[in-house]
């Protein structure tokens, strides 16, 4: 059996295990959250360095990426160079192939109408691959890179002005602590509603849960979210604001969807290789023996058990 361990700088009560059967190997999954707590992190990722056969690193984006040039957050690298045995995944490796992948099937599917809709990523750095495919299908789009980051209330409007906005922005923007622009512990918690003009304006919204979640009003009547990382409070939390349609695009484990990291370090786990050496089309290929889909939930059919 392949162990992979996911440990994440956010809530611990997002915890979970769960057992997978993915490309001929059993995988034992488990994530463990430090609640904010560096120093946790860091003797959680040493002392696994050997232990297990992968682990995703939650919390944190060791890259962020932008038309092929990726930049390397500073604040990883000085923990990281101890770690000598088990491969480490943000899922980076992943997002390029399966967030993209998510939008043109949405599309194909018409599940969404990314062409004749209005549409919101709420931050592109961390989703190159998706804010590409979202950009390609013609609709308005609004990437809140500025917004929900560093809290500048400017939206971008093109694919071309976040290229040339992360170009400039990006080296400075690695060199800062992960907590100063995205939620980490107990902030992941708490829900503090701003642009409140952009959700309204937005069809659809999509990108990181948490940005999503910390930001959001009171009523998303109608909306599509296309994120990950749900647990069965976040859809129960989407439910009651009116969401209409859930997507995530990571398959339900133990009645959540895990992130990217822990599903890349899943992958990488079963395939018993080096990631250095994976390409795109080995994790397409990976996603295809799997079976995988977005998963998607209705959210205009009450839960089973509620009253009707």
């Amino acid at each position: 059996m392949k162990e992979v361990l996911g440990i994440s700088l956010g809530d611990s009560e997002r915890d979970f295990e769960a057992t997978v059967e993915w490309l001929g190997e059993t995988v034992h999954i488990r994530r463990q959250g430090t609640d904010g707590d560096l120093r946790r992190y860091v003797e959680l990722l040493e002392a696994n360095d050997g232990k297990v056969d992968a682990i995703g690193f939650g919390g944190f984006d060791l890259w962020l990426w932008c038309s092929g040039r990726k930049y390397a957050w500073r604040e990883p690298k000085h923990f990281l160079h101890k770690m000598k045995h088990t491969p480490v995944l943000d899922g980076s490796g992943l997002k390029n192939s399966l967030e993209r992948s998510t939008i043109y099937y949405l599309q194909e599917k018409g599940l969404a109408d990314f062409k004749h809709s209005n549409t919101m990523l709420v931050c592109a750095v961390d989703r190159f691959g998706m804010a590409e495919a979202i950009w390609e299908q013609g609709g308005k789009v609004v990437y809140g890179d500025l917004m929900f980051g560093p809290g500048i209330p400017i939206p971008i409007r093109s694919l071309g002005g976040l290229r040339v906005l992360a170009r400039i922005a990006l080296p400075i923007v690695v060199q800062l602590p992960i907590d100063w622009l995205y939620p980490t512990g107990s902030k992941q918690k708490q829900i503090v509603p701003k642009h409140r003009k952009y959700y309204a304006w937005a069809d659809i919204i999509c990108g990181d849960n948490h940005f999503i979640r910390r930001y959001m009003p009171e009523q998303l009547t109608g909306k599509i979210i296309v994120t990950n990382t749900t647990t069965t409070k976040d859809v129960e939390l989407f439910r009651a604001r009116g969401v209409k349609l859930l997507v995530t695009t990571t398959p339900s484990l133990g009645g959540r969807s895990p992130g990217t990291n822990i599903f890349e370090a899943a992958i990488v786990a079963a395939l018993g290789k080096d990631p250095a050496t994976l390409t795109i089309a080995d994790y397409e290929d990976a996603l295809q023996r799997i079976g995988w889909e977005p998963t998607l939930t209705d959210l205009t059919v009450p839960a089973e058990g509620t009253p009707t």
